[in-house]
């Protein structure tokens, strides 16, 4: 189900990044041992999410608002960030 875009700089070899849009919303379901992260390419649009991943957001360097929610968290970008895989299941994202 991943629509993300992949990083133009993305090496085959290296852990794998993906674009993350402006205004995307990353929502993290925190109720299981591995977090279920969806990404929404923006929060206001009515659209199904770009992805679904299982793992563990652990970092947020871009900048962002951060919501915390009963089962979890939501974030919501202000820039253009990358999605990148730390690892087996540990996700950072960064600015772009």
């Amino acid at each position: 189900m991943n629509r993300l875009a992949p990083a133009e700089d993305a090496d085959p070899d290296a852990p794998r990044r993906y674009h993350l849009p402006r205004h995307a919303h990353v929502v993290v379901y925190d109720e299981r041992d591995r977090e279920l992260i969806t990404v929404y390419d923006c929060g206001a649009a009515q659209k199904p999410p770009s992805a679904q991943l299982l793992g563990n957001l652990v970092r947020v360097k871009a900048d962002a608002e951060t919501r915390h929610t009963p089962t979890g968290y939501t974030v919501s970008l202000r820039e253009p960030a990358v999605l990148h895989r730390q690892g087996a299941d540990h996700y950072v994202v960064e600015p772009r």
